[in-house]
């Protein structure tokens, strides 16, 4: 096995251990509530998975020498600071591919391509280590990636989007939160080292209000009953990981919500958005 397949194999590994390809599973769930054809789904759904595969690998990338120190994964770490061209070289060959198949199939696909394997690269070379920033890119992280998987024309298709950004704002703290002592302790400036834990809470009840509010006023969709419950959820630091899991359930069950409405209702069910466009 060459190092630049190695390296791929085992950021897919480590990943889908950690359960942190939600993304993709989000793809998958705008492919099938959308009834996109059997081929322009393949597609979408193959690109979706290259690109998450590139984002994460990016974030390997420029987190190796702090990966190092902190012991993260060390025989995955190790090789990977051994063969960083190989990494780069990997990185290039997908960022390539996605681009072409885009060319091919669907044009606008460029935009969820170069905007968030170019969001990712930034925010992992810089902005993941400048409080707001972090949060910030991880919102448009959220929305680019998976409009590889929506054909963007679709009224329905903004909408959803700007949803699994507001996701991503609240997933985005949440992992600060969690990472806020280990941060603080290597000098790493985040947006919860900036505000403290009850600065970044605050912040996090604020973007699970936006989240309701948009699945409500906005997508018009019962989920909104559901995401709202993430109100209610405790948070402690000790608790973090068991939090992350109770979230992420929350929101993926308003998520399966709005899609069934999606799914039922066809344009119709993009809400007051798809009544605008």
């Amino acid at each position: 096995m060459s190092a630049a397949l190695r390296i791929v194999v085992e950021v897919v590994r480590y990943r889908l251990a950690r359960l942190e390809m939600a993304n993709l599973v989000a793809s998958v769930a705008l492919v099938l509530a959308l009834r996109l054809s059997p081929l322009d789904a393949a597609v979408r759904v193959l690109a979706a998975l290259v690109l998450n595969v590139l984002a994460y690998l990016s974030n390997d990338y420029h987190d190796v020498e702090q990966d190092l120190v902190t012991g993260r994964a060390p025989d995955k770490t190790r090789f990977l600071a051994e063969h960083l061209g190989a990494a780069l070289s990997a990185q290039i060959v997908m960022f390539g591919a996605l681009v072409l198949l885009s060319v091919w199939h669907e044009p606008s696909m460029l935009v969820g391509v170069v905007g968030g394997a170019g969001v990712c690269w930034f925010y992992s070379w810089r902005l993941k280590r400048r409080p707001g920033w972090d949060v910030a890119s991880m919102v448009a992280w959220g929305a680019l990636m998976p409009a590889v998987a929506v054909p963007l024309a679709r009224p329905e298709a903004l909408g959803l989007l700007v949803l699994l950004g507001l996701f991503s704002s609240a997933f985005e703290l949440v992992q600060v939160l969690r990472d806020r002592a280990e941060d603080e302790q290597h000098g790493v400036r985040t947006t919860a080292v900036a505000l403290g834990e009850r600065g970044a809470l605050r912040l996090l009840r604020l973007s699970i209000l936006l989240v309701v509010a948009w699945t409500a006023l906005v997508l018009r969709s019962w989920g909104a009953l559901v995401v709202a419950l993430a109100w209610l959820l405790p948070y402690t630091p000790s608790e973090s990981a068991r939090y992350w899991t109770r979230l992420r359930l929350v929101f993926g069950i308003g998520w399966l919500l709005v899609l069934g409405r999606v799914l039922l209702a066809g344009p119709r069910g993009a809400g007051v958005l798809g009544q605008w466009l």
